[in-house]
């Protein structure tokens, strides 16, 4: 495992809002750019005080330094990442972590990707490809704003399919609708699912009944991003694994999706309150 954390001051070189609550950051840190791999993720901090939280590398450019994250505000440490401008740096920002995907000519690669879970998805679709791959992306959301990095995407899939929850945009439906017309029509070799965990849960009970591979980058809580603390832990073939240093991907048929989401729900209460706390003081 490489670590890229420094002297470099990890500045913030540009900004774009997806959405008011999904923002694409390009950082500063050539250590990582030049290091990372398709499945790398990196850990950070805002602020002196502030708590790690994990961010899959959504791109990366060696020649000029730069690493691209897509971040969701879903509570005190994402608004403190967005709330940051142009010129600004992050505290800390330390990988590149984590298992990349394994990437080989296959033959047909069905990608598919929910919400924000598009930006992960987007380096590996463009390594599928370049390994001469057919690569067939699914990608999904609830709506057409929320549809990011469709022109990416279409550069490096032979297809995209766009699916929303009301219609907006694409066809209407979920992301399973899309990838079952797909393995219908054509023979698939393998699939990489990359979104909510109910999603990926779904997606998977879909692929195993036609007995197709699959892997899924899980989103797991948290905390070192080193395997030290044990609380990104999932039972994946029934045995206790780390997604940080065992994964982010695995076996989406072995993955026990319900552990997960129950663990994924253990502290919403909390967050609820940091929250609400961090909005008073704004």
């Amino acid at each position: 495992m490489r670590l890229g954390k420094t002297a470099i001051m990890n500045k913030i070189i540009a900004k774009e809002f997806f959405s008011d609550k999904v923002v694409k950051l390009v950082v500063e840190n050539p250590l990582i750019a030049k290091s990372r791999k398709p499945g790398n993720f990196v850990m950070l901090r805002i602020g002196e005080d502030g708590e790690r939280f994990p961010l899959t590398i959504a791109g990366a450019d060696p020649v000029a330094g730069t690493i691209t994250l897509v971040v969701q505000i879903m509570g005190v440490s994402s608004s403190k990442l967005v709330a940051l401008e142009v010129g600004e740096s992050i505290t800390d920002l330390v990988g590149p972590l984590g298992k990349p995907t394994n990437i080989k000519k296959i033959g047909t690669v069905l990608a598919a990707g929910g919400g924000v879970g598009v930006a992960p998805l987007l380096p590996i679709v463009e390594a599928f490809k370049k390994a001469g791959n057919r690569v067939i992306t699914v990608i999904a959301a609830r709506n057409k704003d929320l549809i990011i990095l469709e022109d990416e995407i279409r550069k490096w899939s032979d297809e995209v399919i766009i699916m929303t929850d009301d219609g907006s945009y694409g066809r209407q439906g979920l992301v399973t609708v899309g990838m079952e017309e797909i393995i219908q029509r054509e023979k698939v070799d393998e699939c990489i699912v990359i979104g909510p965990a109910i999603m990926m849960k779904f997606a998977s009970i879909l692929t195993k009944k036609y007995n197709i591979p699959t892997q899924a980058s899980l989103n797991s809580i948290m905390v070192d991003g080193t395997g030290m603390c044990g609380a990104c832990r999932v039972t994946v073939g029934g045995k206790t694994r780390f997604t940080c240093v065992d994964g982010p991907e695995f076996d989406a048929h072995q993955v026990d999706f319900d552990e997960m989401l129950m663990r994924l729900g253990g502290y919403i209460q909390e967050e609820k309150k940091a929250t609400e706390i961090y909005s008073q003081k704004l």
